[in-house]
């Protein structure tokens, strides 16, 4: 069968690749084409735009770029059209690929939507559009599933993609880890993980960098991307004693004490590898204020919304400062009884989350589904 995969960020790429490489497994004939990443094109997608260049953060980018959107939105219909896929494939991005889900419905294409929008989070009216315009939801957080059935979707809770991918990762070998990196051996590693898109780390890397100077007897070293020019993480750096690992957070995780983490994907990564740390999050003053407004959860962070209750400090907007971030760290490295805790609603957290095999759960049911609905 023919798939049309949609991905716009990092997470989306890796986590599509894994998907597609299930589904030939599946379907052997498969072929793909679409949006996404380098993962997603290793994996034999026909690759139509890279999401390098749809990374747009906040209601006042998106805004500032919308001419650029529009346009993507406009070439992906028209390039559907032209591929006549079997199904449309979404992953995650919801403010791109809602328009697309509409879009294929509408001309008659089935639409498999893998990993929820936040529509639980803010503007739940959407979750019409998608009863409307999904002919199957698959999600990846337990309570995603019972939140889609009160609405009448169709939806399947497949697990957790990013268990499939830390079981895939070994034990670091320390020594290794740190020649190639030339850290030093004595110092333990805080993690600096400042996010995948350029605003995210130009507005939160600069505080992490300010609280870092208060332990000078530990190694901070920043989980850079590649997606991202390595001048924009030098520039901001400056003469900070800092390090910087490009495509190494997991072992750069693994061999850490704590990490400071801006909120995403990389905030419930570091609580399955066991490690302590800080939630960070800035957007600018119009993007805060707005979301605040309309966002209906307590929490930013997978970690939390997932266990229902502040396991990891938030700092948020105005409370990410030098002197906050300083104290929640100290905390996290020298309040035993702090350590301990966390530890232990990271082991519950863990449960919650089932077990591996999410992507080849996620394939089956796509197929499954495909066949009952294929005319």
């Amino acid at each position: 069968m023919k798939y049309y995969i949609i991905a716009g960020e990092a997470s989306g790429d890796l986590h599509a690749s894994n998907l597609m490489a299930e589904i030939k497994k599946k379907d052997p004939k498969a072929e793909f084409r679409g949006f996404g990443g380098d993962r997603m094109k290793k994996e034999g997608l026909d690759l139509v735009k890279h999401y390098r260049s749809m990374a747009f953060m906040g209601f006042v980018e998106v805004a500032v770029n919308l001419r650029k959107v529009l346009g993507n939105i406009a070439m992906c219909k028209k390039d559907i059209m032209a591929f006549q896929p079997d199904a449309v494939i979404l992953v995650d991005y919801p403010g791109f690929n809602f328009r697309i889900a509409d879009f294929a419905h509408e001309k008659g294409i089935k639409v498999i939507y893998y990993i929820s929008p936040q529509v639980w989070a803010w503007k739940r009216r959407r979750v019409h559009k998608i009863k409307r315009s999904v002919d199957k939801m698959l999600v990846i957080l337990p309570f995603e599933e019972e939140f889609y059935r009160h609405y009448g979707v169709d939806v399947t809770f497949v697990g957790n993609p990013l268990l499939d991918e830390l079981a895939k990762v070994g034990n670091s070998n320390r020594s290794i880890f740190l020649r190639r990196n030339s850290l030093g051996e004595k110092r333990e590693i805080i993690a600096l993980l400042p996010g995948s898109r350029r605003q995210e780390v130009k507005r939160v890397l600069p505080v992490m960098l300010k609280a870092a100077k208060h332990f000078p007897n530990y190694q901070f070293v920043i989980g850079a991307v590649s997606s991202l020019d390595k001048s924009l993480y030098k520039d901001i750096i400056g003469t900070a004693d800092v390090f910087l690992v490009e495509n190494q957070t997991y072992e750069l995780l693994q061999n850490s004490s704590a990490a400071l983490v801006t909120s995403g994907t990389a905030t419930l990564e570091t609580a399955l590898f066991s490690i302590p740390e800080v939630v960070c999050y800035k957007a600018t003053d119009i993007s805060y204020r707005l979301a605040k407004w309309m966002i209906k959860v307590k929490f930013i962070s997978l970690v939390n919304l997932i266990m229902g209750r502040e396991v990891v400090k938030e700092l948020i907007q105005g409370d990410l400062n030098e002197d906050a971030l300083v104290k929640e760290l100290d905390q996290l490295l020298h309040n035993g009884k702090r350590q301990r805790k966390l530890l232990e609603d990271y082991e519950e957290l863990k449960d919650r989350l089932g077990n591996v095999g999410a992507s080849e759960k996620a394939a089956d049911v796509i197929l499954t589904s495909l066949k009952s609905i294929k005319p």
